[in-house]
């Protein structure tokens, strides 16, 4: 008997799971990750927060013709928060650009010109920006690796640098999340 609840409880599992699975939607950000509400989740989305959180943009994607993770992971959660009916103005995020990510946020030219085919994040940078994430890139790692303002999405603000960025954000109760 034990065993043939076991067994019934894995296939009811499998079931919501992979039904669930079916059911991503990405209606802010299409080129992230979409989201699926978890029936009976002990922790959600909560419409009375305010979610803060700066995303630290230092990895490049695995493939260039990919959009950055951290680019991905802030569309996820935007996607996640509207999928659960919760208002775009409750999500306070800001995304700060550095190391290799920052040639993620070339314009097309450069970005074609290094990497061989189109910047797929520039749509993402745009959409993103549209929906409130405001989104710097360090200027001393500008700097350092010769890389003209002029030549990055105008979604993206320069700031002085990253790390005044990240601690700004944090001592204003924002949350990292490192990608």
């Amino acid at each position: 008997m034990r065993t043939l609840v076991c067994f019934t409880f894995a296939i009811l599992l499998f079931s919501v799971l992979s039904s669930s699975a079916q059911v991503n939607h990405a209606p802010v950000i299409p080129e992230a990750d979409g989201y699926t509400i978890i029936p009976g989740a002990k922790l959600a989305p909560d419409q009375k927060r305010i979610y803060r959180a700066i995303y630290d943009a230092t990895k490049p994607a695995k493939e260039s013709s990919q959009i950055l993770p951290a680019l991905n992971m802030a569309g996820s959660e935007l996607n996640a928060l509207a999928v659960c009916n919760i208002p775009l103005t409750n999500a306070k995020f800001v995304v700060v650009f550095h190391g290799a990510a920052i040639y993620g946020i070339l314009d097309n030219d450069h970005y074609k010109e290094k990497f061989g085919v189109a910047n797929p994040n520039l749509n993402v940078l745009s959409e993103l920006k549209k929906a409130g994430v405001k989104l710097f890139v360090c200027g001393q790692n500008l700097l350092a690796e010769n890389i003209d303002p002029k030549i990055i999405s105008p979604d993206v603000m320069v700031a002085s640098d990253a790390l005044i960025v990240l601690m700004t954000y944090q001592n204003d109760g924002y949350a990292l999340m490192s990608f």
